[in-house]
């Protein structure tokens, strides 16, 4: 192969790998939109469900960012309709009065229970479709 070859290879990889992104990315809005919920609010409730931190089961937005992809804003405006909704709640963090800490409250951990198997069988059936990038 030549390196133009290549080339085109690689960003039609990279393409492939967008491609399936954002059709998973819709596919789960799509879907759990049946819940009031979208793809990025679940990836934060999947992500404090499965807290086992030294502070209990709660992280700081800080760390939440570093791991949801999202802008710290984009978090926040997040953070806060979760909030609202009553399912998470935000508390000042003991170490750092500075920092914020995020807790799952027992709505969201209730609606996450229920949701997870529904973003687990829409992530099952879009990573397993024969056309993945690669």
């Amino acid at each position: 192969m030549t390196s133009t070859t290549d080339e085109r290879a690689l960003v039609a990889q990279w393409r492939g790998i967008l491609t399936l992104h954002a059709r998973t990315q819709c596919e789960l809005d799509r879907t759990l939109n049946v819940h009031g919920l979208c793809a990025s609010d679940f990836e934060v409730l999947d992500l404090l469900a499965e807290c086992r931190g030294p502070h209990g089961c709660a992280y700081r937005v800080q760390e939440i960012s570093e791991r949801v992809h999202l802008t710290q804003s984009a978090l926040s405006r997040l953070i806060g309709r979760l909030e609202k909704e009553g399912l998470v709640e935000r508390g000042v963090c003991a170490e750092d009065r500075r920092g914020v800490r995020v807790a799952l409250t027992g709505k969201g951990r209730a609606l996450h229970a229920e949701v997870r198997p529904v973003q687990r069988a829409v992530l099952a059936r879009m990573l397993a479709e024969p056309d993945l990038p690669g």
